[in-house]
């Protein structure tokens, strides 16, 4: 609203609301033609009083006109495209068209000066990205490092830049990987340096004198010492200098060295690998103080570069079976490895992916690699995976375990039997059971008591695969279920496929009774691979048994057999030593001889020195 004019006696040379110039000249004839007369005071008043209606007027049309504007460039700031709003009078119409055009053709221009400016910071960005050497300059290093591993994008990397004895230093690092309390003393150190010190030399002055350290090297290539930082490592750039300083000041995230759960004993060591590659290294290290005892990286993948160690034990294994691990090992050509251990032996070993049984054999325990190695066996282990892998290696392997070896003779090959039977169980107990029930005439004399009592309501071969996918879908569910309902879990799952699918009809006494002493025999299995690999071949023959009875189950029996004759673990028979035949060797798989009978090593693994203990 407009303020109150009739408020002024006399107005001004402009409105007083929207700053309109008023009709002065014919204001000012008026009030001296009034003057002149003195007497038409009244005339006056009216006379004032029309001029105030008239600007009054003027006002509220350029109210109108003004607000027509505003309501114009609204239209215009909401959408470039709205330009109609601002046509309702043509005149304004047109000139805000002429006022658009104008920041459009330089908007146009500045859109062409953006499109032309990355083409030219391509070309620098780039020569960044593929620099090999190292700048002189710690611009240059900054600029660099901002093309090749994300500085000042990635929250991790961090370039912190000081100065010591008169030099621009720059130290490199990831954030997660430094050890704080080192790298503090270093710089410590460093800022006492006297700018006499370095003046020549100043590389070899820094890395002989001033960074007190255990393990520090220089390197020239810019990439290699990208390689380093992102493997925990520190380096130290140095103005004028095109070599850089590498401190191995790393800190991993690590756990506890815990008791494996896969290989567990009553009596013996309870510590176990991790996922870092020093830890286990240093694990074998003080179980095999051997100066012999080798212990190669390598590094794989494209991306991860994931280092693989590859130990042995010098003058014990075949230099042949080393060589051939380590260009095989060089050879794999894939982005990455992110999964460890299995990826890698999928592209050494099992390259058709599709042989269920392991051809290595897994530990997570120092002793037990330890044994291996002084067996003669390649040991190659991944940093970020807590297993290790033993080549060669065969199926009664597979099959021992450490607490075999932590009682007395008796009691180990005790066990060792019972954990062959618990195998053969797992395996044949099912296919034999259905033959026998489907033909009677096979029952042993006095054994004709083998057989459901009462009949179910679905086939027996239908009984036993849907006990299969439930033990299956169990196992799996323990394996993700939270420890504070596992028990839970497990008693809802015995009662369910146990009681009341057994009162409802569904199944047979018999069929869970033999189902669980098969599924206990895969668990007591030790290589859990193998297991794994002995129930999809129980699957296998319990079909083909029910298909074809005897005939199915003698044939796919053999070709089981035959194919893990034929297979080979790195040159080694998969069988050995029943398949080729070794009788010595045989009888020390079979049973647990003592510790001073075995004086010589395995001839599966054909080594150097094959003498056990020296004469």
């Amino acid at each position: 609203m407009s303020p109150d004019i009739t408020k002024h006696d006399e107005p001004n040379d402009y409105n007083l609301h929207n700053g309109l110039p008023l009709d002065k000249e014919g204001f000012e004839e008026d009030n001296v033609k009034d003057k002149a007369s003195g007497a038409d005071a009244s005339r006056r008043q009216e006379h004032d009083s029309s001029l105030r209606k008239k600007s009054f007027r003027r006002r509220t049309e350029a109210d109108g006109d003004t607000g027509e504007s505003r309501d114009a460039g609204e239209s215009r700031d909401a959408g470039e495209s709205r330009v109609a709003g601002a046509d309702k009078q043509q005149s304004s119409g047109r000139q805000a068209a002429a006022d658009k055009q104008k920041p459009a053709s330089g908007k146009a221009k500045s859109q062409g000066d953006q499109r032309s400016k990355p083409s030219q910071m391509n070309s620098r960005e780039q020569e960044f990205k593929d620099m090999v050497e190292i700048p002189e300059k710690a611009e240059d290093v900054k600029r660099a490092l901002e093309e090749k591993v994300g500085l000042g994008v990635s929250f991790d990397v961090t370039l912190r830049q000081m100065v010591f004895g008169g030099k621009e230093c720059s130290l490199f690092y990831m954030n997660g990987f430094a050890k704080d309390v080192v790298l503090v003393e270093i710089i410590k150190r460093l800022t006492y340096v006297e700018e006499s010190e370095v003046q020549e030399h100043a590389l070899d002055v820094f890395k002989d004198k001033l960074v007190a350290h255990i393990q520090v090297d220089s390197l020239d290539k810019f990439n290699t010492v990208i390689d380093k930082v992102l493997a925990g490592m520190t380096a130290l750039f140095i103005e004028g200098e095109k070599t850089a300083l590498v401190i191995d000041a790393k800190n991993f995230p690590v756990r506890t060295t815990a008791e494996p759960d896969l290989e567990k004993v009553v009596r013996g060591a309870r510590d176990g690998f991790v996922e870092t590659l020093m830890t286990n290294v240093t694990l074998i290290r003080r179980r095999l103080r051997d100066p012999r005892l080798m212990f190669e990286v390598v590094q794989v993948g494209e991306r991860t570069k994931t280092d693989v160690c590859i130990a042995y034990i010098q003058d014990i294994a075949a230099p042949e079976l080393i060589d051939a691990f380590r260009k095989k090992v060089e050879t794999v050509m894939v982005d990455g490895i992110p999964l460890g251990e299995k990826q890698l032996e999928e592209a050494l070993v099992n390259k058709s992916g599709w042989n269920p049984y392991p051809m290595v054999r897994y530990s997570e325990r120092p002793d037990v690699v330890a044994s291996h190695l002084l067996e003669g066996h390649v040991v190659l282990m991944a940093d970020t995976s807590p297993s290790a892998m033993i080549l060669p290696c065969t199926v009664f392997q597979l099959m021992q375990h450490a607490e075999e070896y932590r009682q007395t003779p008796a009691v180990g090959t005790y066990l060792r039997w019972v954990r062959y039977f618990g195998v053969l169980a797992s395996l044949f107990l099912l296919p034999i059971w259905y033959l026998m029930v489907t033909h009677p005439e096979l029952k042993p004399p006095g054994m004709e008591w083998i057989g459901p009592q009462e009949a179910a309501h679905l086939p027996i071969l239908a009984q036993f695969l849907i006990a299969e996918l439930g033990i299956d879908l169990m196992r799996m569910a323990a394996v993700h279920t939270p420890t504070p309902l596992a028990t839970a879990m497990g008693l809802i799952a015995a009662i369910l496929i146990g009681q009341i699918a057994v009162e409802t009809g569904i199944f047979v006494n018999e069929v869970i009774m033999y189902m669980a002493v098969a599924t206990i025999g895969m668990f007591a299995t030790p290589s859990y691979e193998l297991g794994m690999a002995n129930r999809l071949s129980r699957y296998v023959l319990l079909i083909m048994t029910a298909a074809f009875s005897i005939p199915g189950f003698v044939a796919t029996a053999t070709i089981w057999l035959v194919f893990l004759s034929l297979q080979r673990s790195y040159n080694s028979p998969y069988m050995w030593p029943f398949i080729p035949f070794n009788a010595k060797a045989l009888y020390a798989v079979t049973f647990r001889r003592p510790f001073g009978s075995s004086k010589h090593r395995p001839s599966l693994t054909q080594t150097v020195d094959s003498t056990r203990q020296p004469t």
